[in-house]
């Protein structure tokens, strides 16, 4: 499964970067952003 993945600004919430990702990454960026503080918004892709 996919996932689109928006990385978030501290401020204002407003996404400042968008990629597409796997699930064995997606669970990589979300250990990351946990031991940084950064915050993510995740969802599935839908299927093409």
């Amino acid at each position: 499964m996919r996932f689109e993945i928006m990385r978030l600004d501290d401020t204002d919430g407003v996404a400042t970067d968008r990629f597409i990702a796997d699930a064995d990454t997606v669970r990589e960026l979300v250990e990351t952003a946990a031991a940084t503080g950064e915050r993510l918004y995740i969802r599935p892709c839908p299927a093409a």
